[in-house]
């Protein structure tokens, strides 16, 4: 939600709601990868999640870092997009998924949190893991979209009065920067 949220406060309802697809398509990957059996081997191999923690978290900074550099340009805040970042749609989703996908806490999430629901008296357990994850992954998209429409919404008011402007441009990168530090040094679970 916070990187959601941060996309849509810095470049609009449009980017917000493409990233919550994207984050959507991370998800299919992360269940995907538990009906397999996949993250089972990521939560066996610390050195694995470790790499794909770093990795995840590299990115969120470096998303920030672009972010906080590039030079505020009230214009472009006021119409769509943000400073420094691609206004294309492709871009946006792609980083949005690859942001989920290398946040091993929802590969993790995941792996804990489908199996609990499964019945194997009840068919096949990688069709249950796979339905359940659909469900559970609309919903959470549905509510990232909702986030991104109200988001969008303050960011309009916001882009009435040129001052808070450059906030629009730097607060997206510090909430990146900052999403990124959690996952490098928060503890797994």
């Amino acid at each position: 939600m916070l990187y959601v949220t941060a996309r849509s406060l810095g470049e609009g309802r449009r980017a917000g709601i493409v990233s919550s697809l994207g984050i959507a398509a991370g998800c299919l990957v992360h269940m995907l990868a538990v009906a397999f059996g996949v993250s089972q081997a990521m939560r066996q191999a610390p050195l694995l999640y470790d790499a794909i923690r770093y990795a995840g978290a590299a990115y969120l900074v470096y998303l920030g870092m672009r972010s906080l550099i590039a030079p505020v340009d009230a214009d472009a805040l006021q119409g769509s997009s943000l400073p420094g970042a691609s206004s294309s749609s492709w871009r946006i989703f792609g980083q949005g998924a690859v942001t989920n996908i290398l946040n091993p806490k929802v590969a993790l999430f995941f792996l804990a949190f489908l199996p609990q629901f499964v019945d194997s008296a009840r068919g096949s357990v990688m069709l249950q893991l796979l339905l359940l994850g659909l469900a559970f992954n609309t919903s959470g998209t549905l509510v990232n979209i909702a986030v991104a429409l109200g988001v969008s919404r303050v960011r309009g008011w916001l882009t009435t009065s040129r001052r808070p402007l450059a906030l629009l441009q730097r607060v997206p990168g510090v909430v990146f920067i900052g999403l990124g530090l959690r996952l490098a040094f928060d503890e797994p679970r």
